[in-house]
């Protein structure tokens, strides 16, 4: 009798942990760093057209910043793992029988008994054999790898929409009680910041939403405090 297997396709977040890392952390880092640098200067007494230059050149170098670190740090890791994999098919290529049996040993140690764990492990290596030790041997698997340039793109993009954030609430809040407004705004957008990364990332929302804001309060508060300590005059 033949056998039907149905094939349950399953949708992980680990998937989204490289890009939503990245934005997430943009976001995150547009939002407190320009933020509390204009809830700073506003404290100090500066017009409000000064909080906005600084406010927009705060959202350019920034993103800029946060693009390049990215990139680097990210492209650091990818050559890491490009490293670990050449000299793991280096390996394959002198050593095979004794790679064989590191797959062998690592399935026993996972629970497999020794007949089973062999079969295993030839038959992924028939298939191919750099994958299963990348996979199993190294930790190195396709939808967690190392993407710099993706990384870069998504965390220059996702500063540039967290620092927005301040820039509008300069732009459309009346100025009377503006650098209020400004920490008020923060740390709601903050909130909602945080709550969309805990859902897109499967974790729970309220615990997401309240560890971004009390960071954020923090950042924020102590940009206040030593920004008042340099009060300017306005003429």
């Amino acid at each position: 009798m033949a056998h039907h297997y149905s094939y349950h396709a399953e949708k992980h977040f680990i998937a989204r942990s490289g890009w939503l890392r990245a934005a997430v952390l943009g976001a995150n880092d547009g939002i407190i760093s320009v933020t509390s640098l204009v809830v700073g200067l506003a404290a100090s007494g500066v017009a409000t057209h000064t909080l906005l230059i600084s406010c927009v050149a705060g959202l350019i170098s920034g993103a800029a910043s946060m693009a390049a670190g990215e990139y680097i740090s990210v492209k650091s890791q990818q050559d890491i793992e490009q490293a670990d994999l050449q000299m793991e098919a280096k390996e394959l290529n002198h050593n095979p029988e004794q790679e064989l049996n590191e797959l062998i040993k690592i399935y026993v140690m996972r629970g497999l008994d020794k007949p089973l764990a062999t079969e295993v492990a030839q038959q992924l290596t028939a298939n191919n054999a750099l994958e299963a030790h990348a996979r199993d041997e190294i930790g190195i698997m396709e939808q967690t790898q190392a993407q710099p340039v993706q990384a870069a793109m998504s965390s220059a993009l996702s500063f540039s929409v967290g620092a927005l954030c301040p820039l509008l609430t300069i732009l459309c809040l009346p100025e009377a009680y503006l650098q209020y407004e400004i920490v008020i705004a923060g740390i709601v957008f903050l909130g909602v910041l945080g709550g969309v990364a805990s859902y897109v990332g499967g974790s729970p929302i309220v615990k997401g939403t309240v560890r971004v804001m009390i960071w954020g309060i923090l950042a924020m508060g102590f940009s206040f405090i030593v920004g008042s300590f340099f009060h300017v005059g306005v003429v």
